[in-house]
């Protein structure tokens, strides 16, 4: 019988106790005698946003398959269990076997935002391992980040052991194999991580050393061990129809964020646009095959008893086999009532016929994401879209019964004017007049557009990535500048118009292209209290600010300063297939408004057909 970690007075006292109880249908239990690698695997957020994370799951998966690992679940205790776990002494435990995490051989913690940075440190700190992977000893887990927060490991170097360059699916079984062989031969926690540097994709932060002008930028980026390589490759599953998948997923016991099954349809975007990360670190495009996401299908829907499916992608349209894989899952689950979710789709009228099938029109909205206004800054980010298009496919949208859109905007992005910035409520009163056009007996009442702006956060591996940033003040104006041209607009009635946090945003452009120095930061602010901080009921930007007074870090200089392209850049030993020289070219064409086609269009050669398929090879032999 499983012992719980918390007793029935705490669970009692604390909100939805479901987090942390653990033994839920999917979950894997197995006995300790007959294990040799223990594995903590950790999304370092609240339960439900991270029982939503597809890449847990899958390495979930696939560490469990091995016979000889056992791969439990941790996430970030709310804060009133983070108190009573202080108070009391509790240390963090695994769910399922509610073991202490300290007990582990690893602990694998996902990247996935910048603000989840302090609450890395809230569970190093809460399972009793040293915060400083220089302070280990080898009765400590080896902690290891991965996710797309891993292309700039630099902030956060000073706190793990190993970083994990890419896809999980390639290198990680190499890793635990070299793990079992140094331990079981005695060997020491440093020679066992300058082994694990000779993995491909893994890098180890103790084995290099940084150097800095005296302006403050990037000196040199040095081994200092024979067993670090220069340069890290990104590692890549290119056979993604045939890598491990789960079938059997963790069921929540609470509602999740996502609280469905998720099938990954394909992975990487052909579409380039240059402020998106994801676009172009998981590059090339790769697609599974159909008849196998239809058995996936089947085998998920039985073995989960959700009654939605969610087709996941960084552009579901550009799936190939998107239209027969729809209309199976119409046909096939029509009688169960099975709910299809299909994000990031075009609005074009394949996608509005497919989603009429899907959605019950009167009560679902359509979401679209122009990021732009004007037609040039959708030219400088590479968007591929022309106001035609946007218009065209809300007529169609419109006239099809739909009444409710959802439009998504970004502000401050290189090379913005004002004019830039009015076109977004220009823009959304023409979407609106286009809905009007319809005569007044097929309508369905009054249209509502919802417009959000984000504020831009240049990111590494983008063609963007040594643009400047705006102030927290500035961002804000363009906000207001906006909203004030929404209220000119003739369908005013109609339009809304809200915007993210700008505090928030300075933050994350200044850990996304951080160098080591902001580790210090990042570890005062934890000190002082900051926890959550992409919960808007705990972020604390004050705390945030003294935290940077305190460690006498410039936030400015990693914000607002414009990068060189012959700057050396804190995240430039990694490979990621993706050359330099191409994302160069692409900020030049941003600087001149020029659209690059799409990768089935036309290739731009950038660097990912040295991974040896995807869409790099389509069609060739």
């Amino acid at each position: 019988m499983r012992k719980l970690a918390l007793n029935d007075e705490i669970l009692l006292k604390i909100e939805k106790p479901a987090r942390y109880i653990g033994n839920e249908v999917g979950s894997v239990m197995k006995n300790l005698n007959e294990v040799e690698v223990r594995f903590a695997m950790c999304f370092p957020d609240v339960y439900e946003i991270g029982m939503s994370h597809l890449g847990i799951q899958i390495l979930y998966d696939m560490f469990n398959q091995r016979e000889d690992t056992w791969c439990e679940r941790v996430y970030s205790p709310w804060r009133d269990l983070d108190q009573i776990m202080r108070e009391r002494h509790i240390p963090l435990f695994a769910l399922e076997s509610q073991d202490p995490i300290k007990n582990f051989d690893f602990l694998g913690i996902t990247l996935q935002y910048e603000m989840c940075y302090t609450n890395v440190l809230q569970i190093l700190d809460l399972s009793g391992i040293a915060l400083h992977a220089a302070e280990r000893t080898k009765d400590d887990p080896i902690v290891i980040g991965g996710g797309p927060c891993a292309y700039n490991p630099e902030p956060l170097a000073e706190f793990f052991d190993l970083f994990y360059i890419g896809e999980g699916e390639t290198s990680y079984d190499e890793l635990l194999t070299c793990y079992k062989e140094y331990r079981d031969a005695g060997k020491s926690r440093r020679e066992f991580l300058e082994r694990a540097a000779q993995v491909p994709g893994i890098y180890v932060p103790q084995l290099y050393e940084p150097s800095y002008h005296e302006d403050g930028t990037l000196a040199a980026f040095t081994p200092v061990s024979p067993h670090a390589p220069r340069t890290v490759k990104k590692q890549v599953a290119m056979d993604i129809t045939h890598a491990t998948y789960p079938l059997k997923p963790v069921v929540p016991f609470i509602k999740a964020t996502q609280d469905r099954v998720v099938l990954e349809i394909q992975r990487g975007c052909i579409r380039g646009c240059r402020f998106c990360q994801a676009g172009m670190i998981y590059r090339p495009t790769r697609e599974r095959d159909v008849e196998v996401l239809k058995e996936y299908a089947r085998a998920m829907l039985e073995n989960t008893g959700h009654e939605e499916i969610s087709l996941n992608s960084l552009s579901s349209s550009d799936y190939s086999c998107l239209e027969e894989l729809v209309n199976f899952l119409i046909e096939e689950f029509q009688d169960k009532k099975i709910n299809i979710q299909l994000p990031s789709l075009r609005i074009d009228a394949f996608s509005l016929d497919v989603m009429s099938k899907v959605q019950d029109i009167k009560k679902s909205s359509l979401t679209f994401a122009p990021e732009a206004g004007s037609q040039r800054m959708r030219d400088v980010i590479n968007k591929g879209l022309t106001e035609e298009d946007i218009l065209e496919g809300a007529g169609q949208a419109f006239e099809g019964g739909w009444t409710k859109v959802k439009l998504y905007f970004m502000l401050g992005l290189p090379t913005e004017t004002e004019e830039d910035m009015k076109e977004i409520a220009r823009l959304c009163d023409r979407v609106a007049r286009r809905y009007y056009e319809i005569p007044k007996e097929q309508r369905n009442g009054k249209c509502q557009i919802t417009a959000s702006s984000s504020f831009f956060v240049p990111k590494p591996f983008t063609p963007f990535q040594w643009a400047t940033m705006c102030t927290s003040e500035e961002y804000v104006r363009r906000a207001a500048l906006v909203k004030h041209e929404f209220m000119e607009q003739l369908n005013r009635k109609s339009l809304k118009y809200n915007w993210h946090e700008a505090d928030e945003t300075i933050l994350e452009g200044v850990f996304a292209r951080g160098d080591r120095r902001t580790g210090k930061v990042i570890e005062e602010a934890y000190r002082l209290g900051c926890l959550f901080d992409s919960w808007t009921e705990s972020f604390d930007y004050q705390k945030w600010l003294a935290a940077f007074e305190n460690t006498g870090v410039d936030a400015d200089f990693y914000t607002l300063r414009e990068r060189s392209t012959d700057e050396l850049l804190p995240w430039d030993f990694i490979d990621i297939g993706v050359t330099r020289k191409f994302l160069e070219r692409e900020w030049e064409r941003a600087v001149r408004a020029e659209v690059t086609q799409n990768c089935r269009q036309q290739c731009a050669g950038c660097g990912a057909a040295g991974f040896g398929g995807g869409v790099c090879f389509e069609g060739k032999n």
